[in-house]
């Protein structure tokens, strides 16, 4: 059984490399992915804070949810992307502030 801190140390990392792809990158589709890593650490500590009581499922139902929302907020990013794309042929967050009124 993996102890519960070194579970947490590689979902804190998981989560600040995501933050970190999110903030630096101006590609619309790394952007996402930066999204996505960030919902995967909060599921690996849902899961590890769940292993500390096996007893209960609440970190495991937390993590299905999580699942669930980044199904569709991949939805939502997709059609915002392609969007995107179909108005500037490119998809660079830049020039996403030229698509407002």
């Amino acid at each position: 059984m993996i102890p519960t801190t070194h579970l947490l140390a590689v979902g804190a990392a998981m989560f600040v490399l995501g933050l970190f792809a999110l903030l630096t990158r101006r590609n619309a589709v790394a952007a996402f992915m930066g999204i996505e890593l960030m919902l995967n650490a909060a599921n690996l500590n849902f899961v590890a804070f769940n292993q500390a009581r096996p007893e209960a499922l609440d970190g495991q139902v937390a993590a299905v949810f999580v699942i669930m929302l980044a199904a569709a907020e991949f939805a939502v990013a997709l059609a915002l992307v392609l969007s995107l794309y179909q108005t500037f042929r490119s998809v660079n967050l830049d020039e996403a502030d030229e698509m407002k009124g």
